[in-house]
């Protein structure tokens, strides 16, 4: 296994394909959702289609619903590490610089809301700005606190105060309320009508349903959690790693079958909403997070041990261009399926939108491959880059 020690950018490859894998599957649940537009024909060409639509769905939503994003976060943390290590190895601080990187993510958030009400750059750009505040600290301080974020405190209260309280009744969803809205102009409206919308009642919806279901406080223990992954090395191989990843799969295998079971049979003793919804949230989150844990222990144990990691490597140009992808994936998406495009989702149930899914992410990886045979990064990756080191000498 020495050979795999003595690797340098291993550790950067796994996370190219990582990132690269995640992105794949935000991009195969959007394409089935019709980027937030859950506008379906009415009927189905074929009678086994009623099957393959249930079955894709069903499977994309176990395999990658808030787990694609959990490893998204997890990198992102991650990427932060990486380039903070790099210059402060320079005798440089990058702690200012990495909030002028934030702020040019949120202009780029604000470009991608324009066009999808589910976009996430915009709550990155906020959140992430937790990530300088902590680099500093011990390992201790920042594990502590990243996992009282993911414990998810607020729902812990609301749960507290509703056990307390049995007259209490939780208002009305402010992220349906949003999305509502969303959806009627997504259906009627124009380009102009359709972007004015995404640019307030789309974000509106984005950031309530972040709040609503425990992601704006998931999201900068993830952050933390990544920096932490960075910091240790655990992307790079070695003898104490690899037993570190076997404890955490068995772990996360321990975890996450009892917790997604008793999520599941939750309705059927609990009627109460009000204690049901937010009981329900706290163990859908462990129960994703360990999900995610066992996609990336599983993956860097893989990764690893193949000797012919050519299907993997695949993945790191997809997973280099995340950015462009993620932007790509909200253009399109929206001019393909809502009212001011092409409005496939009148036509494409969820088997053949899942296909053009996977057509979407081919036809990525060829662009990507293409380009960065070209170029050192992809265009947004490259303007985020040069935007961000602006006015240095």
């Amino acid at each position: 296994m020495e050979h795999k020690i003595a690797e340098p950018n291993a550790r950067v490859d796994v996370a190219d394909v990582l990132r690269g894998l995640a992105v794949m599957g935000i991009i195969l649940l959007h394409s089935i959702e019709h980027f937030n537009f859950y506008s379906f024909p009415k009927e189905v060409p074929f009678e086994w289609m009623n099957f393959t639509d249930q079955a894709i769905w069903r499977g994309l939503f176990f395999t990658f619903s808030n787990k694609a994003y959990a490893v998204f976060a997890l990198l992102f943390g991650f990427s932060f590490y990486i380039q903070d290590n790099n210059q402060q190895r320079r005798g440089k601080d990058f702690r200012l610089r990495f909030l002028w990187r934030l702020f040019i993510l949120l202009i780029i958030g604000q470009f991608n809301a324009a066009f999808f009400t589910g976009e996430i750059l915009t709550m990155y750009a906020i959140l992430g700005i937790i990530l300088p505040i902590f680099c500093r600290m011990n390992d201790r301080t920042v594990l502590i606190f990243a996992t009282l974020l993911i414990l998810q405190p607020i729902d812990w209260v609301k749960l507290i105060y509703a056990l307390c309280n049995p007259d209490y009744v939780a208002g009305e969803s402010l992220a349906r309320y949003y999305f509502g809205i969303a959806f009627d102009v997504q259906k009627n409206g124009t380009f102009l009508e359709t972007l004015r919308m995404n640019m307030w009642e789309g974000q509106l919806a984005n950031m309530t349903w972040a709040i609503e279901h425990g992601r704006i406080l998931q999201t900068p223990g993830l952050f933390l959690l990544g920096m932490l992954v960075g910091r240790r090395q655990y992307f790079l191989y070695s003898k104490k790693n690899e037993r570190l990843w076997l404890k955490a799969l068995a772990f996360s295998l321990l975890c996450f079958f009892p917790i997604y079971g008793l999520n599941n049979m939750l309705p059927e003793f609990i009627e109460r909403s009000a204690i049901l919804a937010p009981l329900q949230l706290i163990l859908s989150s462990f129960s994703n997070l360990s999900f995610m844990i066992l996609l990336v222990t599983g993956l860097l144990l893989t990764f690893y041990h193949m000797k012919d990691r050519s299907f993997f490597m695949r993945f790191t140009t997809y997973g280099k261009m995340s950015l462009t992808n993620y932007l790509g994936q909200s253009i399109f998406g929206s001019l393909l399926f809502y009212h001011w495009g092409f409005e496939l989702g009148r036509y494409l149930g969820i088997t053949y939108s899942f296909l053009f899914g996977i057509l979407f992410v081919l036809l990525q990886m060829t662009f990507c491959s293409w380009w960065l045979r070209h170029h050192k990064h992809g265009p947004f990756e490259c303007l985020w880059k040069r935007l961000t080191w602006i006015g240095k000498k």
